[in-house]
């Protein structure tokens, strides 16, 4: 790899706000630019980049391989790292390489690109230019975070409404999530539930299942897919002619993505969202709280809540996501995190609920009052939807279990 420094453009809704400095050593600095700093009217990059009062925090330490916490999780995880990886020729640990490579079309309104525009990084020293112009042309160029194989694209028109993944990898107001390969009919399965979180009022945005067949340039070597669907979700951070600005909890919080288990609660999301944003931002996300619950999801860790900046400035509780019950593949007891004092699912009644608003500072009616209205209105939707989905029997019965043994149930 390249020895000297390099520099890259930070942007932010296409103006630069600062650069990453690649220094000798493998480390990397991250700082602002001196406009973003002394404009008092700036937009929003992330929350955790804010102090106690509410000022900028210009004073980022150096990195090794691994970039901050807010650039980091910008980054997919787990095979989809090593498959994008693999195919820009960037080795999935250098963290500022793979930010290098996929920096065009990020999640949220970020742009990341080489202060000499067109450049791209070297794979070895003796590699020539045609050999990285080949390898520039076959990466996928945009990112999209977390583990499971998924890709940005476009909606065909016509009966068939399939999805056309962009030859340059850039661009796309959908993601397509593709069957796992340990696990059978997970794009069903999300689905299923993410229609009935729409059905009982959670903010969902539009979704579909649609056909592998049906999804045009779907790149080689993706190895089993088990499945013949694949569920796609309009991304929330797309506007016509617009990217919208988001960061997931990870980032708000300042944790690497292989710490989204550990570092915080969901009692401390509900603080950030009690000062931060509306009421009614705080009541949906005691909604998908409650709905997880009753649905048997032990995977809402930290990178599946997200912030979202309409006005550029302000946060918002970003339209749901990653809504499937997990317990129809893996039998699980524990939520992803613990909500205030416990993490059994089962334990999440209403005095944990009473707990969790105290200690968050929230209007405990509207707390207790949305967790009731979301346990009456999924009893009623389950009950008349569950037979008409894309769901197993077998899975039907593994929720219908699930919701026996929770305790806010039997109080509801």
């Amino acid at each position: 790899m390249m020895n000297n420094i390099s520099t890259l453009n930070v942007k932010l809704h296409k103006e630069i706000i600062g650069v990453i400095t690649l220094l000798d050593g493998d480390r990397s600095i991250f700082a602002f630019s001196q406009d973003y700093i002394d404009n008092q009217n700036r937009n929003t990059l992330s929350l955790s980049f804010k102090d106690e009062f509410g000022g900028l925090l210009d004073d980022q330490p150096s990195t090794g391989v691994t970039l901050r916490p807010f650039f980091s999780n910008l980054l997919p995880e787990g095979e989809l790292r090593r498959y994008v990886a693999e195919r820009a020729g960037v080795k999935q640990v250098r963290e500022l390489y793979l930010l290098w490579a996929l920096g065009q079309d990020l999640p949220g309104a970020i742009t990341i690109e080489p202060i000499d525009g067109e450049a791209w990084p070297k794979a070895s020293s003796d590699e020539t230019i045609e050999e990285r112009e080949k390898r520039k042309n076959q990466a996928l160029k945009f990112s999209l975070a977390g583990v499971q194989l998924k890709f940005s694209g476009l909606r065909n028109e016509g009966k068939n409404g399939g999805l056309t993944i962009p030859i340059n990898g850039v661009g796309g107001s959908w993601i397509a999530k593709l069957p796992a390969a340990n696990f059978e009919a997970v794009p069903e399965n999300e689905f299923s539930f993410m229609h009935i979180a729409k059905q009982i009022g959670i903010n969902v945005p539009e979704i579909d299942l649609i056909n592998l067949s049906d999804i045009q340039n779907l790149p080689k070597g993706l190895g089993l897919l088990r499945g013949e669907k694949a569920f796609v979700i309009k991304r929330f951070d797309r506007a016509e002619h617009e990217k919208i600005h988001i960061e997931d909890f990870a980032q708000v919080f300042g944790v690497y993505p292989d710490k989204k288990y550990e570092k915080a609660s969901y009692r401390n999301i509900a603080t950030v969202l009690g000062i931060e944003t509306s009421q009614q931002d705080v009541s949906e996300f005691i909604r998908r709280l409650v709905f997880s619950a009753l649905i048997g999801n032990d995977d809402m860790h930290l990178k599946n809540w997200s912030l979202i900046y309409y006005d550029k400035k302000n946060a918002s509780l970003s339209p749901a996501y990653d809504l499937l019950s997990t317990v129809c593949f893996l039998s699980s007891e524990m939520a992803a995190l613990k909500y205030a004092r416990t993490k059994k699912m089962a334990e999440l009644n209403l005095d944990e609920l009473s707990y969790l608003a105290d200690k968050a500072m929230l209007p405990k009616k509207m707390v207790l009052d949305s967790a009731k209205e979301t346990v009456s209105n999924f009893m009623q939707v389950w009950a008349k939807e569950k037979t008409n989905l894309f769901l197993p029997k077998e899975s039907i019965k593994k929720v219908d279990a699930h919701i026996k043994t929770l305790a806010l149930l039997n109080e509801v």
